[in-house]
């Protein structure tokens, strides 16, 4: 199976990108462990994942942005 084709979800691809510090520091806006927050959410996420400021303290690897970028191509499944 190609894994770039298989579907992804928020509880097992999505939430372990963001560390407990990452969710700390974004918890006056809204929760990065909260599937309907990063949903919501989700293209100023992607710009800023793609960008490199968030999280603030380094850029995610190219690979995590990619899987971020899938998951919201897919339709953000939960």
């Amino acid at each position: 199976m190609n894994m770039a084709a298989a579907e992804l979800s928020f509880d097992t691809d999505i939430k372990p990108l963001f560390r407990e510090k990452d969710r700390d520091s974004m918890r006056r806006a809204f929760d990065l462990w909260s599937y309907a927050d990063v949903s919501a959410h989700a293209d100023a996420i992607g710009a800023r994942v793609k960008n490199g400021t968030m999280p603030c303290d380094g850029a995610w690897p190219a690979d995590r942005v990619e899987l971020f970028d899938r998951w919201v191509e897919q339709g953000k499944p939960e």
